[in-house]
Protein backbone atom coordinates (compact mmCIF):
# COMPACT_ATOMS: atom_id res chain seq x y z
CA UNK A 1 0.00 0.00 0.00
CA UNK A 2 1.69 2.87 -1.34
CA UNK A 3 1.03 6.44 -2.63
CA UNK A 4 2.94 9.62 -4.21
CA UNK A 5 3.89 12.25 -1.52
CA UNK A 6 6.34 15.26 -3.33
CA UNK A 7 6.85 12.69 -5.82
CA UNK A 8 8.15 9.79 -4.35
CA UNK A 9 6.35 6.65 -3.12
CA UNK A 10 5.05 6.56 0.66
CA UNK A 11 4.58 3.47 2.37
CA UNK A 12 2.45 2.85 5.37
CA UNK A 13 4.44 3.19 8.32
CA UNK A 14 6.03 6.08 6.42
CA UNK A 15 2.52 7.70 6.55
CA UNK A 16 1.80 6.78 9.66
CA UNK A 17 4.62 8.74 10.95
CA UNK A 18 3.04 11.97 9.25
CA UNK A 19 -0.66 11.63 9.08
CA UNK A 20 -1.33 13.60 12.70
CA UNK A 21 1.24 16.37 11.89
CA UNK A 22 -0.87 16.26 8.54
CA UNK A 23 -4.23 15.98 10.44
CA UNK A 24 -3.23 18.87 12.59
CA UNK A 25 -2.02 20.98 9.50
CA UNK A 26 -5.69 21.63 8.16
CA UNK A 27 -4.49 20.13 5.08
CA UNK A 28 -7.58 17.66 3.12
CA UNK A 29 -5.87 14.53 4.44
CA UNK A 30 -8.41 12.96 2.14
CA UNK A 31 -6.68 14.30 -1.18
CA UNK A 32 -3.41 12.92 -0.53
CA UNK A 33 -2.16 10.26 -2.57
CA UNK A 34 -1.71 7.96 0.28
CA UNK A 35 -4.69 7.97 1.29
CA UNK A 36 -6.61 7.88 -2.73
CA UNK A 37 -4.36 3.87 -2.60
CA UNK A 38 -4.96 2.84 0.31
CA UNK A 39 -7.87 1.41 1.71
CA UNK A 40 -6.43 0.93 5.39
CA UNK A 41 -6.17 4.97 5.85
CA UNK A 42 -8.96 5.41 4.30
CA UNK A 43 -10.68 3.10 7.17
CA UNK A 44 -8.61 4.72 9.69
CA UNK A 45 -9.16 8.14 8.68
CA UNK A 46 -13.15 7.56 8.64
CA UNK A 47 -12.91 6.18 12.07
CA UNK A 48 -11.05 8.89 13.64
CA UNK A 49 -13.67 11.02 11.76
CA UNK A 50 -16.25 9.35 13.59
CA UNK A 51 -14.73 9.80 16.97
CA UNK A 52 -14.02 13.55 16.41
CA UNK A 53 -18.23 13.78 15.53
CA UNK A 54 -19.08 11.66 18.80
CA UNK A 55 -16.78 13.66 20.70
CA UNK A 56 -18.27 17.09 19.56
CA UNK A 57 -22.09 15.90 20.28
CA UNK A 58 -20.81 14.94 24.34
CA UNK A 59 -18.77 18.48 24.90
CA UNK A 60 -20.93 20.95 22.93
CA UNK A 61 -19.08 24.06 22.67
CA UNK A 62 -21.81 26.46 24.39
CA UNK A 63 -19.97 29.82 23.55
CA UNK A 64 -16.48 31.49 21.86
CA UNK A 65 -14.08 32.46 24.85
CA UNK A 66 -13.72 36.02 25.09
CA UNK A 67 -11.11 37.76 22.74
CA UNK A 68 -8.92 38.69 25.66
CA UNK A 69 -8.93 35.35 27.37
CA UNK A 70 -4.71 34.10 26.55
CA UNK A 71 -4.34 37.87 27.89
CA UNK A 72 -6.09 37.92 30.81
CA UNK A 73 -4.71 34.67 31.59
CA UNK A 74 -0.96 35.40 30.63
CA UNK A 75 -1.61 38.53 33.88
CA UNK A 76 -2.73 35.87 36.27
CA UNK A 77 0.32 33.53 35.00
CA UNK A 78 2.71 36.20 35.80
CA UNK A 79 0.98 38.16 39.10
CA UNK A 80 1.08 34.30 40.52
CA UNK A 81 4.97 33.97 39.33
CA UNK A 82 5.96 37.34 40.77
CA UNK A 83 3.78 36.46 44.03
CA UNK A 84 5.99 33.13 44.27
CA UNK A 85 9.18 35.15 43.74
CA UNK A 86 7.92 37.62 46.46
CA UNK A 87 7.27 34.81 48.97
CA UNK A 88 10.15 32.81 48.63
CA UNK A 89 12.67 36.04 48.55
CA UNK A 90 11.28 37.02 51.61
CA UNK A 91 11.39 33.36 53.39
CA UNK A 92 14.99 33.42 52.45
CA UNK A 93 15.55 36.76 54.20
CA UNK A 94 13.88 35.21 57.39
CA UNK A 95 16.50 32.31 57.07
CA UNK A 96 19.39 34.72 56.80
CA UNK A 97 18.38 36.98 59.81
CA UNK A 98 17.86 34.31 62.26
CA UNK A 99 20.30 33.18 64.77
CA UNK A 100 22.81 30.59 64.26
CA UNK A 101 22.50 27.34 66.20
CA UNK A 102 26.01 26.86 66.59
CA UNK A 103 27.26 29.87 68.73
CA UNK A 104 25.63 28.72 71.35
Amino acid sequence: MTGQYDGKPMTCREFDAVMLELIASGEDINTHPHIQSCELHRALLRDLQAIADAAKMLFPAEEDPPDDLWTKLDDKLKAATNDSEKKTDHSMAKVEAAPDDEEE
